[in-house]
């Protein structure tokens, strides 16, 4: 016989129907083992033990407490979570964090100086921002490129930023902000 629940009843007699009273032995539930991960993070060794489904978004954003990386779609669409590991450029939203296991990983973080970055500068001056959220992974995306290559094309640019989704400025300000930097040198 099905069970349906009766929530007029349940008011009148002041019988409260919890999911615990309702399903007693379906909430018995065995904790997820962790698991231990060491990564090298911004030139930092690290050791930690983590859910095995945590994200490596989630591991950054939570454990770590680098809040730089953001976290939008969580399914590899906007880029805004882009992060470099062993200097390839990934969503971090779509790396299990035991798959970023022995890695080593660039965050937004790992540009930090008392001074801004040229990429940073660059943005300042080209007005390439407004809201600001999806910078940090424009920028790691800039950096992969430049890292790879210190004289890319238009078109290599483009093809750069191809994976992150800027809702604000459109990307006049973020191309020329970066043909900037090359102009000057790179980084």
């Amino acid at each position: 016989m099905p069970f349906f629940l009766d929530r007029k009843k349940s008011e009148r007699s002041g019988e409260s129907m919890s999911v615990e009273k309702l399903f007693p032995n379906k909430l018995k539930c065995k904790p997820i083992p962790m698991m231990p991960f060491s990564f090298t993070i911004n030139g930092q060794k690290r050791n930690l033990d983590v859910p095995p489904t945590y994200r490596l978004v989630d591991m950054i954003r939570n454990e770590l407490n680098l809040t730089g990386t953001k976290l939008s779609c969580g399914i590899g669409r906007c880029g805004v979570c882009a992060v470099l590991m062993n200097g390839k450029l990934v969503n971090s939203c779509l790396i299990m964090a035991y798959q970023a296991n022995q890695a080593e990983i660039e965050t937004i973080e790992s540009i930090a100086t008392k001074d801004l970055h040229p990429i940073q500068e660059a943005f300042i001056q080209e007005g390439a921002l407004q809201c600001g959220y999806c910078t940090p992974g424009m920028i790691m995306a800039i950096k992969a490129l430049l890292d790879q290559n210190s004289k890319p094309t238009r078109e290599e640019i483009e093809s750069a930023l191809s994976g992150n989704l800027c809702r604000c400025t459109g990307y006049g300000g973020i191309i020329r902000a970066i043909e900037r930097v090359v102009s000057v040198g790179g980084v």
